[in-house]
């Protein structure tokens, strides 16, 4: 009897006191939120008496001063992630602590829109099963705290009880729970940032995506496993169809139809079709890849057309600019011989005004250069234009100047055609224009040995004109400087102040142009050639021409048109450098170049539509060299204003032919 009774106070034991043990284990390994720590900080500054508590609905409630206060626990925005996964009366009474859930609201305008924050409340779910919830205003000052309700954990038995409001009429309380809706707020008010920033999508973003669908669509239609399922392949390309004219030239998403979004989700489900249908990876990324090399090898060519197109443009003149000097011809030679003369003659070999040197067969363009600098002289009537045009342009160019003289200047157009000294026996390469080498160089590139690149083939090379500006002693005998101007510039400012800049014995006063390293000489010269490589440094900086002042005294003490002529002969096979007039000049003037101010002269209109705004305001010169010229449909639109401004489109003869802005 004893054994058996031991043996059943042993079960009973066992029975009361396992469940004990093994209750309080499962209790120790439970861990509070990890940033409890902070919020514990928060509230240990609140003072509780068990005056101020009601009595506890589940349990007796003890009177003893001795209890101790749970622990409170303040959950803000920041636990709301982690108490989503507790479910109501199940997890809290693993908590070892006396957890408490503050629920605080804040007020705010009538006309803010308030939006509830996901902050899970803690339930009473064994004695109510209802969920108390709270809800925290964003856009709340976070001083006005109300309805708190606290639910307390009991460690000792884990049973749940209620426990009145926390008051807040204590500075402190006010203060702690000021503190915490302040950093809700502000954790709030940058996800609402974020969100905002997310908002604001491309302009194109459904226009991208219409494409990738196209994309992804002949993907699917190239696999066998698709092609292999005609209902597929007809819907596809079906969808294709849609979606090619529903993108037609559109840019941007506003440009899509209404029913762009119904075709994008009927091609979507379509797609979904066909990833069902197919499950061979490796054919879909070997399509890829081939559509990649394929459209690497469009792109290639495309880029070649569009510089043949560009080079093709820049050296067509537009049918304004091919009316415009046959209709001043024809008014030209029904003038009287009396009325073809220009005044202030005597003005022309007078050294001590300021001459101006314009090679050009484009009227417009000259008209520009000498508008823009008489309107911004300060005396114009010191200023002397000398042009120098074809014979085909020689009639227009002074019927355009008599009609529309510039102001109190003078000006002077003159045929180069009537400069007899200029022939092939006197100038090298005057002959090697002419030769039947060049002309094949230019006209039958198929033919040529020499580089295919279409920059160094454009025809304005074999016009001499292009190279009249190593004879300005010859041109003008009489003059001691000349500012030697380019057609596609616009002056700015007054000028006067460059016949004044001593160039300390040197023949070309220029701005360089090194600030950039393809301006250098090695770009320009052929410096594998030995004669090259010996006598220039390939580092050296270049210059620019376009607005050059030259003093001619120099030029004949210097003899620099005999250099120029020397290296012309050197370079009749074209292997010391390429066409054109800046590589020789680079040779002539070697060490005979005085740096000019960069302010005086701002180049890249006519490529590089990132010129700064404030170079081309301070400067006085800005010059259109490259291809996009401000007279053609191509150019830059936002440089194109300092150009237009000097034209008036409202003359007779602009609008007769059509020459618009």
């Amino acid at each position: 009897m004893v054994a058996v009774r031991n043996i059943v106070l042993l079960l009973l034991c066992i029975t009361v006191v396992a469940p004990i043990v093994l209750y309080t284990d499962r209790l120790g390994t439970f861990e509070p939120p990890s940033n409890k720590q902070e919020f514990v900080e928060d509230v240990t500054a609140f003072a509780f008496s068990a005056a101020d508590s009601s009595h506890l609905n589940l349990l007796p409630q003890e009177t003893s001063t001795t209890v101790k206060e749970p622990v409170r626990v303040v959950y803000t925005e920041e636990d709301s992630t982690n108490r989503r996964d507790f479910t109501p009366g199940l997890q809290l009474v693993k908590s070892r602590e006396h957890l408490s859930a503050r629920v605080l609201s804040t007020t705010t305008d009538e006309d803010q829109t308030k939006k509830e924050n996901p902050i899970k409340l803690v339930t009473d779910g064994i004695r109510q099963g209802n969920q108390v919830g709270g809800s925290l205003d964003k856009g709340g000052t976070g001083e006005n705290v109300n309805g708190e309700a606290a639910i307390d954990v009991d460690d000792n038995d884990g049973k749940l009880a209620t426990s009145t409001s926390v008051s807040t009429q204590d500075p402190k309380i006010k203060e702690q729970a000021t503190e915490a809706s302040r950093k809700v707020n502000q954790k709030g008010s940058r996800l609402s940032e974020t969100n905002k920033h997310n908002d604001q999508t491309p302009s194109d973003y459904r226009v991208k995506q219409l494409k990738d669908q196209l994309i992804q669509a002949k993907v699917f239609l190239s696999l066998p496993v698709v092609k292999s399922n005609p209902h597929l392949t007809r819907e596809l390309r079906l969808r294709v169809k849609d979606i090619t004219r529903t993108l037609g030239d559109a840019s941007k998403d506003s440009d899509l139809p209404r029913n762009a979004n119904e075709r994008m989700k009927a091609m979507e489900q379509t797609l979904m079709k066909g990833k069902q249908a197919q499950d061979d990876c490796a054919a879909v990324v070997k399509k890829l890849r081939a559509m990649l090399h394929s459209t690497e090898e469009q792109l290639h060519i495309l880029k070649k057309q569009t510089l043949f197109l560009t080079q093709l443009t820049a050296k067509t003149l537009p049918k304004g600019l091919h009316c415009l000097p046959l209709r001043l011809t024809t008014e030209y030679h029904n003038m009287n011989s009396s009325q073809q003369q220009f005044p202030n003659q005597e003005n022309l070999e007078d050294p001590q005004l300021y001459h101006y040197a314009i090679f050009s067969d484009n009227i417009l363009a000259t008209t520009v250069v000498v508008n823009s600098t008489v309107s911004n002289a300060k005396d114009p009537s010191k200023h002397v234009f000398h042009v120098v045009t074809d014979r085909l342009n020689y009639a227009a160019m002074r019927m355009w100047f008599l009609v529309n003289p510039p102001g109190k200047a003078t000006i002077q157009v003159q045929n180069i055609e009537d400069f007899t000294w200029l022939n092939s026996s006197y100038s090298p390469v005057l002959k090697q224009l002419g030769s039947q080498s060049m002309i094949d160089y230019y006209f039958k590139a198929h033919r040529a040995t020499s580089d295919s690149n279409l920059k160094f083939r454009n025809p304005k090379y074999l016009s001499i004109l292009n190279h009249l500006r190593f004879y300005l002693p010859e041109i003008f005998p009489k003059l001691d400087k000349v500012l030697f101007v380019d057609d596609d510039i616009v002056v700015q400012k007054d000028l006067t102040d460059l016949w004044s800049i001593d160039l300390k014995g040197n023949v070309n006063g220029a701005v360089e142009t090194c600030g950039e390293s393809f301006h250098r000489f090695d770009r320009y010269l052929n410096f594998s050639h030995p004669l090259i490589a010996k006598n220039f440094d390939p580092h050296a900086c270049g210059w620019a021409y376009g607005m050059n002042i030259f003093d001619l005294v120099q030029w004949k003490r210097q003899k620099i048109t005999e250099v120029y002529h020397n290296w012309q002969h050197l370079n009749r096979d074209r292997q010391l450098w390429k066409l054109g007039t800046l590589p020789p000049g680079l040779i002539t003037f070697w060490k005979r170049t005085f740096p000019l101010n960069r302010s005086w002269h701002v180049l890249g209109l006519g490529y590089n539509p990132n010129v700064d705004q404030k170079d081309i305001e301070q400067s006085a010169v800005v010059h259109y060299n490259g291809n996009m010229k401000p007279w053609l449909e191509i150019s830059i639109p936002k440089f194109r204003s300092y150009w237009t401004k000097y034209v008036d489109y409202n003359h007779v003869y602009l609008r007769e032919c059509n020459i618009n802005p």
